[in-house]
């Protein structure tokens, strides 16, 4: 009976309500599958990595070249058993692509950089402070610290650095 109303009036150019909800659902339903049939990316597609930190991935076999798209953000080290590290030096997403003799793209990845997890920001006004509390809080050479802070958190490290470095000069390590 349906049928029959839905083309007589179709017919006369007056679609009823519930043939239009109908056509409306399937159009959700088909643009729900189109969005399935894309790939998302995958956590295996991204390499993570905390900022001032190193994590290992494997390399393609046949790799002659990588490729960090912005080396600001991670660089990448090879080593020995088709292995890379990974270390990340300032916040943000990036790319890497292994390329074989032949510039044939082996592998492509995101490597996303990110905070780690005992950071701690103080603002001070506009003026910004990074802490590492693990447990307890301690200045931190952090991207995005107020100049004067970061400089001077940078010399102290750099002079601890520094004296150590004479002290095992004087023990005889190297």
């Amino acid at each position: 009976m349906r049928a029959d109303v839905a083309f007589t009036a179709s017919i006369c150019g007056v679609v009823p309500t519930w043939i239009k909800a109908t056509r409306i659902k399937a159009m959700w339903v088909a643009a729900a599958l189109i969005l399935m049939a894309v790939p998302a990316p995958s956590a295996a597609q991204t390499i993570g990595v905390v900022l001032d930190q190193a994590t290992i991935a494997k390399v393609p076999d046949h790799t002659s070249t990588i490729v960090v798209g912005n080396p600001l953000i991670a660089d990448v080290s090879i080593q020995a058993g088709g292995a890379m590290v990974v270390t990340g030096k300032g916040y943000g997403v990036t790319n890497l692509i292994a390329l074989d003799r032949a510039g044939k793209v082996l592998m492509e990845r995101q490597v996303r950089v990110r905070a780690p997890s005992d950071a701690v920001v103080v603002y001070r006004g506009v003026a910004r402070e990074s802490y590492s509390c693990a447990p307890y809080c301690e200045r931190r050479i952090t991207l995005g610290d107020t100049k004067e802070y970061f400089d001077v958190t940078l010399e102290q490290t750099g002079n601890r650095n520094g004296r150590a470095q004479q002290g095992q000069a004087g023990l005889g390590v190297r």
